[in-house]
């Protein structure tokens, strides 16, 4: 397991160009530099050249890049979570909490694969998943209920928000083609090999759609379902 960077290592220190590094500018350079580059920027070496110091000075705030991809990965679910507080309705704040950690993952499409599998075990992802448990707690659930339904949640909602950002992450030629073939490729199969796909015909067109939205819904409409036949 990963520890943090001691606090007497993360002393605010100027950088040659007079920048106050700090572990907030350093995880901001990296989005920034994951955004423009992707994934593979992620190195002590570019962030140096980025910052304006040493690369070694990263290794004040961040044991290695594996700890700094954690922190960026609690960066993205912390912008994504500010300024959400529960409302009285639990289902309706889970669909909250869905659609801005999907927000979150499309404003750093090309940082979201970093993001999607990892427990940072930092303060945002621990508020947001004490708010997601403490929800289906309030619905009724018993605890052990409460925490295997808030993972099957968010695994969903996770899931679903990846694969959203890594196709918002494709070259624009790319996500062009995939959609057209909805209607280019598959609304012109044959009827006698591809029977379902014919009679689908036009509304094939919705499966260059996102689905997030429906999958949430569906799953929130079952987790309502089984609270209303909890006892009492």
């Amino acid at each position: 397991m990963t520890t943090r960077v001691p606090q007497e290592r993360r002393r605010r220190r100027p950088t040659r160009s007079g920048t106050v590094l700090s572990e907030d500018l350093i995880v901001t350079t990296a989005l920034r530099l994951i955004g423009a580059h992707g994934p593979e920027a992620l190195s002590v070496r570019r962030l140096g050249a980025a910052l304006g110091c040493d690369p070694t000075a990263v290794y004040r705030y961040f044991h290695d890049t594996d700890d700094l991809a954690l922190a960026i990965a609690d960066r993205i679910i912390g912008d994504a979570m500010t300024g959400f507080v529960p409302g009285a309705d639990w289902a309706t704040s889970l669909r909250d909490m869905a659609m801005r950690v999907r927000a979150g993952y499309l404003a750093h499409p090309r940082a979201a694969a970093l993001a999607a599998h990892r427990v940072t075990r930092r303060a945002n992802e621990i508020r947001a998943v004490e708010t997601g448990v403490g929800l289906l707690l309030a619905a009724g659930f018993p605890p052990d209920d409460a925490v295997r339904l808030y993972l099957a949640f968010i695994d969903t909602v996770l899931s679903h928000a990846a694969t959203d950002a890594a196709f918002h992450a494709l070259p624009r030629p790319q996500r062009d083609a995939d959609q057209r073939a909805w209607g280019d490729v598959y609304q012109g199969l044959d009827p006698a090999t591809h029977p379902a796909l014919a009679t689908a015909g036009t509304h094939l067109l919705a499966m260059a759609e996102s689905s997030f939205e429906e999958a949430v819904d569906l799953l929130l409409e079952a987790l309502t379902a089984r609270a209303a036949r909890l006892p009492g």
